[in-house]
């Protein structure tokens, strides 16, 4: 019986744990991405991600990097002619091994340079399962963090992931250079927002 009870309070604890994990909504012009962030398992970078959405900084950006079957580049760029790199907050620590999650086809993870720790603002979704290539292990030891999962508006990713792209000049924070992998009609973040939580039944 004791066991019993200490599986439905472990049960119990998991879903109120899960159930005030919080939501954003990425607006785009393809239309709305609603994703769940793993707070519990991923708290430094959902916090970090959590300031950049507070501070309307995703506001006005665009997608500056789509590889179909791989994944979809954004948070870091805004519009402009060229878009242009915006300054960020200081980069944050890795979660990819302590988190234990995976990068499976709808998670969203943190982008970065070949540092493990100098992830900023830029974020990806992964538009298939890129696991065996992006967790610890994978390209790097240390791996891509995951840090939540997308979970209405796939289908507006798949449109994201399958436009026209080509090489374009971006400015980024070392001088005007040409990218690959640049979406040809842009594709816009018009804004990230918190999903405003649903009153309870009375």
């Amino acid at each position: 019986m004791k066991w019993k009870l200490t599986l439905f309070f472990y049960a119990l604890l998991t879903f109120m744990v899960n159930a005030e994990n919080p939501k954003v909504i990425l607006t785009t012009n393809y239309g709305n991405i609603t994703i769940e962030l793993n707070a519990e398992k991923a708290p430094d970078t959902v916090k970090n991600f959590l300031k950049y959405v507070d501070s309307k900084y995703y506001d006005g950006t665009i997608f500056h990097r789509v590889i179909n079957n791989f994944m979809i580049q954004g948070g870091g760029f805004a519009d402009g002619d060229p878009p242009a790199q915006k300054p960020t907050n200081s980069p944050i620590k890795n979660e990819g091994k302590k988190s234990g999650l995976s990068n499976t086809r709808g998670t969203i993870s943190m982008a970065r340079t070949n540092d493990p720790n100098s992830a900023t603002s830029q974020f990806f979704i992964n538009v298939i399962d890129n696991s065996k290539s992006l967790d610890p292990g994978g390209f790097s030891p240390d791996g891509y963090a995951v840090f939540g999962k997308v979970v209405e508006g796939m289908e507006f990713v798949d449109k994201i992931k399958s436009v026209e792209t080509g090489s374009s000049e971006l400015k980024t924070s070392v001088g005007i250079r040409p990218m690959g992998d640049v979406p040809k009609k842009k594709v816009f973040i018009k804004t990230i927002t918190r999903e405003k939580k649903k009153p309870a039944k009375k």
